[in-house]
Order: C-alpha cells, then structure tokens, then sequence
C-alpha cells in the first residue's frame, strides 16, 4: 500500500512525514523544500499482534506495513509544469491514494503561499490541477477511440460514450471518484490511472492549542463540509505534535499521550484510516517461528490469501483451518480453541475475514 502526501507548500507535509517515519526529510518554511519524493515505511499499528507474541512467543513478529511517499508542493499551474508540476503529477500517478494536508491553523511566522487561509480554496487549487492534467489524457484517449470506432466493433462506442461522460465530469471541476461505475467501467477507468479516481483521505493539519477544542475550529468545519460533498474522509491531526510524539519511547508517548486526553497517537490513526480507505484488511498467521499481519484487499478469498505468502499455496490449495482471533484469545491457545469446535476448515470460496487466524494446507 502506497499513499501519497499531497498539499500546497507550508501545509505541514514534511513535519507530518518526518513523524510517520522518523526519517527526517528536510523541512523548512519555503515552498519546495521537498524536491525528490522521500518515502518512507511505518508498521500498521494491530494490538492483535502483541496478544499472539504473548501466545506464541516467536522468534520475530512483522506487521503489515504502509509506504508514505511525501510529495512536492504544488502550485497553481502544475499541469502546465509551474512549479514542481510535473513531477508533482507523475510522483502522485504511482501511489494507491492520497493523503491531502490542509492548513487549519494560524501562524504569522509560516508563510502561506497564497497568504491567507482557506481549506477549501485550497484543496480547489490542488484539485483543478489534477483534473486539468486528467482532461488532458481523456482528450487524448476520446480522440484514440473515435478512431478505433472505424473499425465498426461496437465496444469501441461503449469505451467513448464513458470516456465522454468523465470528461463532461472533469469539465464541471468534479474529481472521477465521485462517479459511479459497473464493474465492467470500472475496469477501463482502471486502466486510465487518473489522478481524480484516487481515493482521498483529508488531514486537517491544526495547532497544539485547538487540540482539545477542534470542534470550535472554522477552518476544520469547513473542511469537513466540503468532503461530505465529495464522499470523502477528514481526520484531524497537529502534525508538531505527532513529531514530538514520535521522538519518545513507547513508555512516554502513552504518558504524553494520556495528559493530552488521547487514546492512540493521529499517527496511528491516520493509518488506520488510509487502511480503510482502499478497503483493506489483515489476516494473521501464528507460530513459534513467526506472528504476523498480511494485508489483502476485502473480499478476498482463502486462496488468494494463500498466495499473498507463496504463490504456491495458491496454486496447491487444500483448505485453510481459520481461527476468528477473538475466539482464539478468549480460549488461550489454539488446541483450546480446536476442542470447542472453533477452528474451521474452510474451503476455496471461503472470504477471508479482517483477524483471521490462518493455517493453509497445500499440496503442490
């Protein structure tokens, strides 16, 4: 899973990235301090995986784990090359979905490139790039298929009737994701790799002081009315204090986090998210060598699943001998859990579900 970090310059990008990943990209108050994408690997925070350890006590534990990639600002006329631009555009092509940070606080000594506030002129400045690039390739992909229609297949008039029907939705300064589609148009917008279609996590950057009171902040009001326009997510986070938080140890991030009211770090939550929002899950195997996460896409079934750890427990699937991990915990350890009937051997259709405890048997 990869998702990208997007944002106008000054937005708080880096600082957010330097405490997903502890990797220090550089971060100063001008625009294009981030030129090459940085990219960085955080773990999928799962409590399910330490209760296992405890279990199993294995040689290694090894969670699901996100890729962040943090982008270049971006300006108004990207998709003419302005700026960054175009590497903005082909950096942001790669990734599965966006994390877009918008600026919901207020600092005099941090240079807003426009020079005021405002989430929603924002995200409209970065949007309309992206659907002037997206116009761009529709243009040239309705004149491919006007060509091909010649050749009287009729599938050719189906492709252009949906290619113009995107472009009409690009025209009205609406992203791809907020149409609908059949599977079957599903699959050739797919193949289309437009930067609208991507799925859109909002981060409402705010300061340490209206952390407590973030529902009396305007500019994060704002934001969210403008995403439930646009079926897409908020979550709020102060990216300085995700920064501090991610410099100490286990031990004082829950006593910091505890005096600031909080349960889990907007890290953590962040992930979390971005998990959800491409519709991913975790099944878990356990063992004494090795308790760990794997990550597939929901709806999966058992020997896709298989596949995720080697192609050949796919291609041998026998069966898969499944442990819901709640069950599992509540009897103590697997043979518990075998004598109460609630391990199941599940067969090739079965849908893998999120927790999982997975044996597979194969044959190859």
């Amino acid at each position: 899973m990869k998702l990208g970090i997007v944002g106008l310059p000054n937005v708080g990008k880096s600082t957010l990235f330097n405490a997903i990943t502890k990797a220090g990209a550089e971060c100063a108050n001008y625009p294009f301090c981030t030129i090459e994408p940085n990219v960085g690997t955080v773990a999928v925070p799962d409590e399910r995986l330490d209760k296992l350890a405890e279990m199993y006590n294995p040689e290694k534990v090894t969670p699901a784990v996100v890729e962040f990639v943090d982008i270049a600002g971006l300006v108004k006329g990207a998709s003419k090359g302005e700026g960054l631009g175009n590497k903005f555009l082909s950096h942001i092509r790669e990734v599965d979905a966006i994390v877009h940070v918008v600026r919901c606080f207020e600092d005099g000594n941090i240079v807003h490139v426009d020079g005021s506030i405002g989430p929603v002129r924002d995200i409209e400045t970065i949007q309309l790039e992206l659907i002037f690039a997206d116009l761009e390739v529709m243009e040239k992909r309705i004149d491919k298929t006007r060509k091909m229609l010649k050749s009287g297949d009729k599938k050719f008039q189906i492709e252009l009737d949906l290619y113009e029907s995107i472009k009409e939705t690009l025209e009205k300064g609406m992203p791809v994701r907020s149409m609908k589609f059949d599977a079957e148009q599903q699959s050739l917008v797919d193949q289309l790799f437009l930067l609208t279609s991507k799925p859109v996590l909002y981060a409402a950057n705010i300061s340490e002081k209206d952390l407590q009171s973030q529902e009396d902040n305007p500019y994060v009001a704002e934001l969210k009315a403008h995403a439930a326009k646009e079926n897409a997510e908020v979550m709020v986070i102060c990216a300085k204090i995700e920064e501090e938080i991610a410099q100490l140890d286990e031990d004082e991030k829950k006593e910091f986090l505890s005096e600031l009211g909080l349960s889990e770090s907007g890290l953590d939550r962040l992930i979390k998210a971005s998990y959800k929002l491409l519709g991913l899950i975790s099944f878990l195997t356990a063992g004494p060598q090795e308790v760990r996460a794997w990550t597939i896409v929901k709806g999966t079934k058992a020997p896709q699943a298989a596949g995720k750890i080697h192609s050949d427990f796919e291609r041998g699937f026998i069966r898969a001998e499944v442990v819901a991990y709640k069950d599992l915990i509540e009897c103590g350890s697997y043979n518990a859990a075998k004598e109460k009937g609630l391990v199941r051997s599940e067969g090739k259709d079965y849908v893998m579900q999120d927790g999982d405890v997975t044996l597979f048997r194969f044959n190859v």
